[in-house]
């Protein structure tokens, strides 16, 4: 609980603040015009929003920072975010999906590539490319027009030209046939290209188009003009009435309340590159917060800084230029009314809302299959919330090299790194119950040692199973909420009660034990058969004359090593892509060891 006292102590100052849960960690970064009315905001019996509600529940405890302006405190809580990484705080993942196009312009002849991670190098940058428009062709058109040079490799003089050179796609910088003043103009025209002046480009494509098809080659006609119908569809994105601002990006946030998502409209060249939308978790009191938390991640290198930025809610924007100055470079803040750029701006909100409305059915779906279906659990077999359900499951096709799985399911999500896999140490033969006890046994022994406490035990069977794990628990003097799962009917065991619960199908308690023993069994099959080829490759490795094809060919044909040992010298035969010395070679191997046994 959150000392009152300590909140009515705040200072009317600027600073940052940082709230804790009950384990000492931080969940949430915050700065403040002034502290003290900030932080109360938070404490105050006013109506907040339900993830509000959820960050506050969890607040244990909080410190502060004074700093000697907002701005200050806008840079201190960026660099505090970026280091702690709060779970609710807004975390943007670096997002390398998109490729941009970059010119290394510090070398003499520079180079043209396309790259998906942004530098702080000294290198320009253009894009991000996507919603329809390849990269590829856009680099395709600029050395085909240009002449650009795109190999990476540092220039030294070669005896004769590339192929590049030879189909006019390279100016020939390694022979020395163009000069460096020549070739920086030629870097120019290029990025004037890229900026959005694209009639030089076209003229010269429908000049060589043209060549090409008097000249009979029509296969590099048909090349160009798929470049000119290409740089015609990047001429259709322009966008008229901007102004001087050819390089823009236009933020629009919504929320239900619940769930938030912030659209980004991107401009470049004129261009409309299309809008990309990031689902955010905000729990800031000030759409300010909210805004300054995104961009200050979204903008991590001066190359994918605009000329200005648009949003479609006004706030105070003064801290965030500043900060942006600081940290990126400069940049222009405006909350367009009018015109194309308030047109840009609709459009981004429209994104936004329509991707909150088509993600909130979704994002609701996912909730009830799985933290109400551990909510639903918990309500059935009267326990406490089964947070972190756990699931065994026996291997032992053929009755050979038994296993068993462990898998975690967390909040009603796998949690593979939880996941364990056990060889059967003490039982013999194919006695399953044996097994599971023993499996048991061994994952409840692992608490003492500081493994973490299931809430939930299933086991894959029926009342067989769940008994052998009763009575493991009664040995290890651990109780633990314990259930079974039995495949063919669904029905579902708990201790002590001889008829089974009937869940429906339908209900999404059901559906999580179904995932939770189907990703057991998965895991457990897919361990048996690593063991098993293992096995089988470490002992048919000592047959000599035969190869890894050999091999695998026996593993595919018989189902378990002793088949292979027991073969006839007909079955052998029978087995398609085996050779007749390979056959011979495995059926004297294993006659041999008959032999020598029976001695």
């Amino acid at each position: 609980m959150v000392d009152k006292q300590k909140i009515k102590n705040l200072p009317l100052l600027p600073g940052v603040y940082i709230m804790r849960d009950s384990g000492g960690n931080i969940i949430y970064i915050g700065k403040a015009k002034i502290l003290k009315n900030r932080v109360s905001q938070y404490f105050n019996n006013s109506p907040k929003p339900v993830k509000v509600q959820a960050m506050v529940s969890n607040i244990a405890d909080f410190e502060y920072i004074i700093t000697l302006s907002e701005s200050d405190a806008l840079a201190l809580e960026a660099n505090l975010i970026k280091k702690n990484q709060p779970y609710y705080n807004i975390l943007l993942k670096d997002d390398k999906s998109d490729p941009y196009i970059k010119i290394d312009t510090r070398c003499d002849y520079p180079t043209i590539e396309v790259t998906r991670k942004v530098k702080n190098d000294g290198a320009k940058y253009f894009g991000p490319y996507f919603n329809g428009l390849r990269v590829n062709d856009i680099v395709g058109v600029i050395r085909a027009v240009y002449g650009m040079r795109a190999c990476p490799k540092k220039l030294k003089k070669q005896s004769r030209a590339c192929l590049n050179y030879d189909i006019g796609l390279c100016k020939g910088c390694c022979m020395g046939y163009v000069s460096k003043e020549e070739y920086a103009e030629t870097v120019k025209e290029v990025m004037r290209f890229l900026g959005g002046r694209e009639d030089t480009a076209q003229r010269v494509l429908e000049e060589k188009m043209m060549k090409f098809a008097q000249n009979e080659d029509f296969e590099r006609a048909i090349e160009y003009r798929d470049k000119l119908d290409m740089l015609k569809r990047l001429k259709a994105r322009t966008i008229a009435s901007l102004g001087s601002v050819a390089d823009l990006d236009i933020f629009a946030y919504a929320t239900d309340g619940t769930y938030s998502v912030i659209a980004v409209a991107m401009v470049r060249g004129n261009k409309m590159l299309g809008v990309k939308t990031y689902p955010i978790i905000d729990v800031a009191l000030e759409l300010q917060d909210v805004y300054s938390q995104f961009i200050l991640q979204y903008y991590s290198s001066p190359a994918l800084l605009p000329q200005e930025i648009c949003f479609a809610h006004e706030f105070d924007s003064e801290p965030l230029r500043q900060q942006l100055e600081n940290s990126v470079g400069k940049v222009d803040i405006t909350f367009p009314k009018i015109g194309a750029k308030n047109r840009l701006v609709q459009m981004a909100k429209t994104n936004a809302s329509e991707y909150l409305e088509k993600n909130i059915a979704k994002n609701e779906k996912e909730k009830a299959m799985t933290i109400g279906a551990v909510d639903r659990l918990a309500e059935i077999f009267d326990i406490k919330t089964p947070t972190r359900i756990e699931c065994f499951d026996i291997s032992d096709i053929s009755g050979t090299d038994k296993v068993a799985s462990d898998v975690c399911f967390i909040n009603g999500k796998a949690e593979k790194s939880e996941y364990r896999r056990y060889k059967i140490k003490t039982v013999k033969g194919a006695d399953d119950f044996a097994s599971m006890k023993e499996v048991i046994t061994r994952r409840l022994k692992k608490i003492d040692e500081g493994w973490e406490v299931p809430d939930l035990i299933v086991v894959d069977g029926g009342k067989g199973q769940l008994s052998v794990a009763l009575e493991a628990m009664k040995e290890c003097g651990k109780f633990i909420p314990v259930i079974s799962l039995a495949k063919k009917e669904e029905e579902v065991f708990v201790p002590y009660k001889d008829e089974p619960v009937i869940l429906s199908r339908d209900d999404n308690a059901l559906k999580l034990l179904q995932r939770v023993r189907d990703e057991a069994h998965r895991f457990a099959v897919i361990y048996h058969r690593n063991l098993r080829s293992k096995n089988l490759y470490s002992e048919l490795e000592r047959i000599p004359n035969i190869g890894k094809k050999t091999r695998q060919i026996l593993i595919s044909a018989f189902e378990s090593l002793d088949a292979i040992r027991n073969a006839t010298l007909e079955e052998l035969e029978a087995v398609s892509g085996l050779n007749k010395r390979a056959v011979r070679s495995v059926y004297d191997y294993y006659k041999a060891r008959r032999e020598n046994s029976e001695v």
